[in-house]
């Protein structure tokens, strides 16, 4: 039996010693000053932003940023973006690989695109969830959109309910990959717009409202939004692409 615990402090400063965590699945947390110590196992993934990340004493945060960059160089593209010049660049080079990718995930059957790769989001709902990236960061603190969010976006699993059902979210919803596609592909047009008319006083413009009520009270600049949006589109393709090339490898038994 899987227990889950969701928006809960009780393992904050925890000591867990000399215990079975086989399957531990730990998603969307604060882990900062997390210790793994003297522990063992046939398989460990980590996966999230972490300012230092130490192996057997061994920082590896360097070695692992820089092989991502390597893997996917529209991450840098994305995270650089000074200018208008850069941040046009940007958004071309991510319609460019989002493109290819598309095409390529349409090749399989529909029934695959469903699919969760060890508890990812499927590729369907990678798309929901750059719709609602847009809509949050740009249609709605950009350009204040009067009804800036589809009920098809999909935000982050640690959004609490409350605000889920403020935004008029549909989380359980089953849309098709084309019907989400329509959506996304007119959020990214108005994306292609805003860029192209952007200037650098506007990348410095004070945004009048925050992505979301739930979100941080800070100052929110359009640069830093666009940024968001810029990697928010960077890192879901790279993990698209890395659980597609697990679909596209699926057994026949796995086509549903």
């Amino acid at each position: 039996m899987t227990h889950e615990y969701s928006q809960t402090e009780q393992f904050r400063g925890a000591r867990i010693h000399v215990s079975d965590l086989a399957g531990l699945e730990i998603r969307d947390c604060e882990v900062g000053g997390l210790k793994i110590v003297d522990c063992y196992g046939g398989r460990v993934y980590i996966g999230g932003e972490f300012d230092h990340l130490v192996v057997n004493d061994v920082d590896v945060t360097g070695y692992v940023e820089a092989e991502l960059d390597r893997r996917h160089p529209v991450r840098v593209v994305a995270r650089e973006a000074t200018n208008v010049d850069d941040y046009r660049a940007a958004w071309e080079m991510i319609e460019e690989l989002w493109e290819a990718a598309i095409a390529g995930a349409k090749r399989l059957p529909e029934s695959l695109l469903h699919e969760r790769v060890d508890g990812e989001w499927s590729f369907v709902q990678t798309q929901r969830h750059l719709l609602f990236a847009s809509d949050a960061w740009l249609g709605n603190a950009v350009l204040e959109e009067e009804s800036p969010y589809h009920a098809l976006g999909l935000p982050s699993g640690a959004m609490p309910a409350d605000v889920v059902a403020e935004l008029g979210l549909t989380l359980d919803a089953t849309p098709t990959l084309d019907d989400v596609l329509e959506l996304r592909l007119l959020r990214m047009a108005c994306v292609r717009r805003v860029m192209t008319n952007l200037t650098d006083a506007e990348l410095s413009r004070v945004c009048g409202r925050k992505p979301a009520h739930s979100y941080p009270d800070q100052q929110y600049v359009v640069g830093r939004c666009l940024k968001v949006v810029l990697r928010e589109e960077a890192e879901h393709l790279r993990y698209a692409l890395r659980d597609l090339a697990v679909l596209e490898g699926a057994p026949p038994t796995n086509l549903g």
